[in-house]
C-alpha cells in the first residue's frame, strides 16, 4: 500500500515538474492580456477592433508554429521546442518595455506590441503540447487524461494569475515591470528546462504527416474551438466590460474564472476515464453556455463573478475530454503532431475572437458580447452530440 502511494506521489512530482512550463510560459502571457487592450485603446487611443487584432495576432504566429512543434517533438524529443520558447518569452518583455516606451507615438508603440504579440505567438506555439508530450514519454501513456489535465490546470491557472497580477504590477510599475518579470521568468524556464533529460518517442515506423493527423483531429478541435469562444471573451474583454458598467474589480473575474476552472480539473480529475470524453465535453459545454448567459444577464458585478466562476467550472475539461479521444485517434508515434494539430484550434478561437467580439462590441454594444459567446459554445454542444452519436454507430 506504501508503495503504490509512493509512487502515485513520485508520479505526480515528476508530472508537475514538466507541466511547470507550461505554468511559466502562460503566466507570461497572461500578466499582459488584462492590461494590453486598455493600453492600446485608452492610452495608445485605437479602437476596440484593432486592440482585438493585436491581441489575437499572438494566436496567428502559435498557429503556424503548431506544425513545426509538432514535427519537433516526434523527432527530437520536447526539450528544443521547450527551450525555444522560454528565450522567445524573454523576447517578448524586451518589446513590450520598447513598445510602452514609445507610448507618446502611439504607432510605433503599436509596432513594436505587434512585434510582442508575434513572439508570444511563437512561444506559445512551441510551449503548447511540449511538456505534455514529455511527461507522456516519460510518464507512460497510461496517464494522458491526467497529464493533459494537470497541464490544463497550469496553463489557465497561469493565464488567470498572470491577468490579475498583470494588472497590479502595471498599476505600480508601469509596463516596465512586465515587461521585466516576463525576461527574468523565461530566462529561469530556460535553465530549468536545461536540466532535464530529453525524451523521443523511438518507434516512427507508422507516423503520418501533421496534416493528416490534423485531418482525424479536426472534428473534436471545432468542438473545443467554440468552446474556446466563451474563455476568450472573458479573458480578453471582461475588463472593458467591467469598465462599460461602471463595476470595479473586473480582474477578479479572471481570478473566479480561473479558480473554478482549477477546480473543476481537481475535482473532476477521473470522469474522463469513468464516462468517456464526449459525455464529458457535452455536460461540460452545457455548463459554459449556462455560465456565459448568467454573465450577459447580470445585473450587478456579483452576479457577473457568479457567471464567470460556472463559465470556468464549464470549460474546465472541455480541453482533455476531447484531447483523450483526438490521441486516440492516431498512433502513438504521431501524438506530438495530433496534440499540436489539436491545439491549433484553441489558438484558431482565441485569434478570432478578438477581432469578432471587438467587432460584436463596437457594431452592436458592449452588453451583447456575452450572448454572443454563449450562442458560439451553444453550437459547439450541438456538435459534440454529433460526435457522440457517431461514436455510437
Amino acid at each position: 500500500m506504501d508503495s503504490l502511494v509512493n509512487r502515485s506521489e513520485n508520479v505526480n512530482l515528476s508530472l508537475i515538474s514538466y507541466v511547470s512550463f507550461t505554468f511559466v510560459g502562460y503566466f507570461i502571457i497572461g500578466l499582459s492580456l488584462s492590461v494590453l487592450p486598455i493600453f492600446i485603446s485608452k492610452s495608445l487611443g485605437f479602437s476596440l477592433v484593432v486592440a482585438g487584432l493585436v491581441i489575437s495576432l499572438q494566436y496567428v504566429s502559435t498557429f503556424f508554429l503548431r506544425a513545426y512543434s509538432g514535427k519537433i517533438i516526434d523527432g527530437k524529443g520536447p526539450k528544443p521546442a521547450v527551450l525555444f520558447s522560454m528565450l522567445s518569452f524573454s523576447l517578448t518583455g524586451i518589446f513590450l518595455i520598447i513598445a510602452y516606451y514609445f507610448r507618446v507615438s502611439p504607432f510605433i508603440s503599436l509596432t513594436f506590441l505587434i512585434i510582442t504579440r508575434l513572439l508570444t505567438g511563437c512561444a506559445e506555439g512551441m510551449i503548447g503540447a511540449s511538456p505534455i508530450n514529455w511527461a507522456i514519454i516519460a510518464l507512460g501513456e497510461k496517464h494522458t487524461a491526467k497529464i493533459i489535465s494537470y497541464n490544463g490546470v497550469a496553463c489557465y491557472g497561469a493565464l488567470a494569475i498572470g491577468a490579475s497580477l498583470g494588472i497590479i504590477i502595471e498599476h505600480k510599475f508601469s509596463l516596465y515591470g512586465i515587461g521585466i518579470l516576463s525576461i527574468l521568468l523565461g530566462i529561469v524556464g530556460f535553465f530549468f528546462a536545461k536540466t532535464k533529460e530529453n525524451k523521443k518517442n523511438t518507434n516512427h515506423q507508422d507516423s503520418q504527416s501533421f496534416w493528416k493527423v490534423l485531418g482525424k483531429v479536426a472534428p473534436f478541435g471545432i468542438c473545443l474551438a467554440l468552446g474556446g469562444l466563451g474563455f476568450a471573451s472573458i479573458s480578453t474583454f471582461i475588463t472593458l466590460y467591467y469598465n462599460y458598467f461602471h463595476w470595479n474589480n473586473g480582474a477578479l473575474c479572471l481570478s473566479v474564472f480561473g479558480g473554478l476552472f482549477v477546480a473543476g480539473r481537481l475535482v473532476f480529475s477521473n470522469v474522463i476515464n469513468n464516462y468517456g470524453g464526449i459525455k464529458v465535453a457535452i455536460a461540460c459545454l452545457l455548463v459554459e453556455t449556462i455560465g456565459l448567459l448568467i454573465i450577459a444577464f447580470a445585473t450587478t458585478s456579483q452576479m457577473a463573478l457568479v457567471g464567470a466562476g460556472v463559465t470556468g467550472l464549464g470549460f474546465s475539461l472541455i480541453f482533455p475530454a476531447l484531447g483523450v479521444v483526438a490521441i486516440k485517434s492516431v498512433s502513438p508515434s504521431s501524438q506530438g503532431s495530433a496534440l499540436a494539430g489539436y491545439g491549433l484550434f484553441i489558438d484558431l478561437s482565441l485569434g478570432v475572437a478578438g477581432p469578432l467580439i471587438g467587432a460584436v462590441a463596437d457594431l452592436c454594444g458592449m452588453k451583447y458580447i456575452f450572448p454572443f459567446s454563449a450562442a458560439m459554445v451553444f453550437v459547439g454542444l450541438g456538435l459534440a452530440f454529433v460526435l457522440k452519436k457517431k461514436s455510437s454507430l
